[in-house]
């Protein structure tokens, strides 16, 4: 690798070429990636490439004026000490605001490489023009700032924030309260109904584990077999499936630990059992609240949904477990 104050004028240059080169096209996957959910910023990441692409156009002017057409082959991992990226952009569904993150750096980056790419050179008109071009990526803030002024006004944000909203729901919040419900109330019946049955801490946890995980295996199966995600836009089916499955068994695990009690409490078992219910209604309500914040249900109609849901589960199981 080349330390940076080995470059020629030539090579410096060309890597600002090349560089410039670069951004655009990161800014134009940024705004390919926007083209569906977010036009307004697409837009913005649209005229962000053109104006990189604009000074692509005006460096290799000045580069074949000064030295011909040939560029040399130097890109940034050929020099030492030059600033490293991840490809960020090559992720699918970058969230938008990471993308605005990854520009402010770039434009950070490159008004830094201009600065010390002009304190290096010694020819005067050389170290103008690299003095100019950091005093233009200094100004890309502001550029950007008008830009986004342009074509995300309050209504474009507005409604940039409600496709935020919507794809969140879809992605997580969906599949992760369906697994919280699934897990709160499904293995209600097995644990109690084994409590129950056995009067046993020890028995209890081991069949609430097993029903917690075992449901949690199924939840996020089915939900990652149930929608691949392209029509709906609900997102990656396997993301969908681990957030399902990990909520579901969140929801099971949750009021199984009471039974963790040792037998030698005394009233170990009471305890345990008491210490379930109060699991169970924390559970009901937190889904409660979850519904209401996220699918607009009034709060007191979920809660008794989902208590009179949870009751009859419970009641099953206690029934059957004391037969």
């Amino acid at each position: 690798m080349l330390n940076f104050n080995e470059l020629s004028a030539r090579e410096i240059l060309a890597l600002a070429i090349t560089n410039e080169e670069e951004d655009s096209r990161i800014y134009q996957t940024f705004a390919d990636q926007c083209r569906e959910n977010f036009p307004a910023s697409a837009h913005v990441f649209d005229d962000m490439a053109a104006e990189e692409r604009g000074h692509r156009a005006d460096l290799y002017e000045l580069y074949r004026q000064r030295f011909g057409e040939h560029l040399p082959a130097i890109r940034r991992e050929d020099v030492r000490g030059f600033f490293r990226r991840k490809p960020v952009w090559l992720t699918r569904r970058l969230p938008l605001e990471r993308m605005r993150q990854e520009v402010a750096v770039m434009e950070m980056e490159a008004a830094g490489f201009y600065e010390r790419a002009a304190a290096q050179s010694t020819e005067i008109a050389l170290r103008e023009l690299f003095v100019h071009l950091a005093e233009a990526e200094r100004g890309h803030e502001k550029k950007a700032a008008v830009i986004t002024e342009k074509h995300l006004g309050a209504e474009a944000l507005d409604e940039e924030k409600m496709v935020h909203h919507r794809l969140f729901v879809l992605q997580y919040v969906q599949p992760g309260l369906t697994g919280l419900i699934d897990g709160s109330v499904s293995t209600l019946a097995p644990l109690f109904a084994a409590a129950f049955a056995t009067q046993s801490n020890k028995d209890a946890f081991l069949v609430g584990l097993a029903a917690s995980l075992g449901a949690g295996i199924s939840m996020g199966i089915s939900e990652a077999m149930a929608d691949d995600g392209k029509i709906s836009g609900r997102g990656s089916p396997w993301l969908r499936g681990i957030v399902c499955g990990v909520m579901t068994t969140v929801g099971g695990v949750g009021h199984t630990l009471p039974y963790m009690i040792p037998a030698s409490v005394p009233n170990g078992f009471m305890i345990a059992t008491i210490l379930a219910g109060l699991v169970v209604a924390i559970e009901l309500v937190a889904i409660a609240w979850v519904r209401t914040k996220y699918m607009e249900t009034p709060f007191f109609r979920s809660v008794m949904q989902v208590i009179v849901g949870g009751a009859l589960v419970l009641a099953a199981g206690a029934i059957i477990g004391s037969a």
